[in-house]
């Protein structure tokens, strides 16, 4: 019999909110207070999210942040940073301890990134996992979608998906973005580069390496339609059944604290 989980449609946030959110949903999972949860959310303004470990001063550039009115904001989670606009994102709580969890890293990416797996199924593309040959080639690049990791998602060799993964508590969080539409050109304004030349081929390699979700349809299908095929792509992938989650006021309460003291502030975002 399925087990069944949490779902959370949080809508679309502001980037401090979002990220408040998922450490929130890890917390009241580590206390025993909630079942597992699948999350998905929007990004309100738009954001940019920075690796936990990933320098802010000398790669991100700050102007271009400000023209395009991008909050940026710092994951709990490693890895590079990922610009949130067009997509869906997506988040799991799960115990570490939980009888399908698998204890390596890797191993969990791959049980959790089956609900992505079927969620292509369900909008009819044709994606795989990403399986690496040999040690993966890692760039000096500060922008994802530059390469993908294991069990990532690509479609026709080029990486549909990016997730990450942290563990605290005792608890697993995976959180992700699957891109319905990538402006290029918006996201190449967030970096900086020693010059136009470097930046341009940046650019251009990028098209060969990530493709959004509209890309491959050759049509528009909207975030409603995107949620949708996700949410069945969960369930059935990871052979559960998602309940309503509504948080209460004290809830509520304490999302929008963590996000205003924590979130919000210099000294989390640009730590390093």
């Amino acid at each position: 019999m399925s087990e069944t989980w949490y779902f959370l449609d949080s809508g679309h946030c502001t980037p401090a909110y979002n990220m408040a959110m998922d450490e929130a949903l890890l917390q009241w999972h580590s206390e025993g207070r909630i079942p597992p949860v699948i999350r998905f959310y929007g990004w309100e303004p738009a954001g940019l999210s920075v690796g936990y470990f990933q320098k802010v001063n000398g790669k991100i550039d700050l102007e271009g942040l400000r023209k395009y009115g991008i909050d940026l904001v710092r994951r709990q989670t490693g890895g590079r940073a990922v610009l949130h606009d067009q997509e869906l994102t997506y988040s799991v709580i799960v115990s570490e301890q939980h009888e399908r969890m698998p204890q390596s890293v890797k191993d969990a990416y791959q049980v959790i990134s089956r609900g992505l797996l079927e969620g292509f199924k369900e909008l009819r593309v044709d994606a795989a996992f990403a399986i690496p040959e040999g040690k993966l080639q890692t760039t000096d690049s500060a922008v994802c979608f530059e390469e993908p990791s294991w069990y990532e998602l690509v479609v026709e060799g080029k990486k549909a998906a990016g997730s990450a993964q942290t563990r605290q508590k005792g608890v697993i969080l995976q959180h992700g973005s699957i891109p319905i539409d990538v402006d290029t050109v918006k996201l190449f304004d967030l970096f900086l580069y020693p010059n136009d030349r470097v930046k341009e081929r940046a650019k251009r390699a990028f098209g060969d390496k990530a493709v959004a979700i509209n890309e491959v349809l050759n049509q528009s299908i909207s975030f409603e339609d995107v949620k949708q095929a996700f949410k069945t792509g969960f369930e059935r992938g990871l052979d559960i059944k998602l309940e309503p989650f509504i948080l209460s006021d004290q809830q509520l309460r304490e999302v929008e604290d963590l996000a205003k003291n924590k979130y919000q502030g210099k000294s989390w975002n640009y730590s390093r």
